[in-house]
């Protein structure tokens, strides 16, 4: 039978171990961790995001500073914004919600966050680190880091030997989940939706990560039968069957066929959605342990 792998009980676990950390770190220091989140624009979307990693902070004992500017803001205020953030010694983590407006540069912007409170792990200087296995002064991707944790909850602790598909080759998630598994001594295959007879590599695979953003695009006869899925992807599509203009989130799997086939498979909502924030609470904490010295 197909085990559903709860990334909400999961994530559960680690945020209350992350409470318990951040108040012996906030005995110790004298003031809370700290994540300021910028949001530009009124993306409904986003605005979700926004709120639960705020809520999500303040439950564990963070403190949660949210800005919020106007989509017509312009690069050189966001700029600003930044660097105030940047030396302001009472941040430890910094967060800009992507998407941005089309008219700034969102390379720019992600340059210009300090590595050391990059806790997206989007800076350049973060994306070396995970490349050449620096893991001490690295901050992790989110989700990739979230991914891993899933695959060990369903596989074990030991991930040698496994044979990882890949499917995404984004620098969010694709590409950083595959040095990641990579340190983990898997064996990892990158694909895309480009790649040469994708079904077959598919089926290769003892791990699928789908990170390829297209609903359902994995079918269910694509999967080895006992592997493991982990589906990135999140997709709202039309629900006629729930009524006239309702829509749905799917991932970028077809569950209901996967889990026909599937040893282990991640549900869409309530997979890696819930340990993206709790890596993302995991990254603050421990950018504010460096920043003080204090662990």
């Amino acid at each position: 039978m197909t085990r559903i792998i709860d990334g909400k009980a999961i994530a559960a676990r680690i945020t209350d171990e992350l409470a318990d950390k951040a108040g012996r770190f906030t005995d110790i220091a004298g003031s809370a961790p700290c994540l300021a989140v910028v949001l530009v624009g009124e993306d409904p979307a986003s605005a979700v995001y926004v709120r639960n990693k705020g809520r999500m902070a303040e439950r564990i004992g963070f403190r949660s500073v949210q800005n919020t500017l106007a989509a017509d803001t312009s690069e050189a205020d966001l700029i600003a914004e930044i660097e105030a953030l940047n030396t302001d010694p009472s941040v430890n983590g910094i967060l800009v919600q992507l998407p941005l407006p089309a008219h700034i540069d969102e390379t720019k912007i992600i340059e210009l966050i300090a590595p050391e409170k990059d806790v997206d792990g989007f800076h350049p200087i973060n994306v070396g680190r995970l490349n050449t296995g620096d893991f001490d002064k690295a901050l992790m991707p989110c989700t990739p880091a979230g991914s891993v944790i899933l695959a060990k909850d369903a596989l074990g602790d030991d991930l040698s030997g496994q044979h990882v598909v890949v499917v995404g080759r984004s620098n969010i998630v694709g590409k950083p989940a595959a040095q990641l598994f990579l340190a983990e001594n898997c064996t990892v295959t990158i694909a895309h939706s480009r790649t040469k007879d994708l079904p077959a590599l598919v089926k290769t695979a003892d791990i699928v990560v789908a990170a390829v953003g297209r609903p359902e695009m994995i079918k269910g006869e694509w999967i080895k039968p006992g592997a493991t899925v982990i589906d990135v992807g999140i997709n709202r599509v039309d629900a006629p069957e729930k009524g006239e203009g309702k829509t749905k989130l799917v991932g970028d799997v077809d569950y209901a066929a996967a889990s026909e086939i599937a040893g282990a498979i991640t549900p869409v909502p309530g997979g890696v959605g819930p340990m993206t924030i709790a890596m993302l609470m995991t990254n603050t904490l421990k950018a504010a342990e460096r920043q003080r010295d204090c662990k």
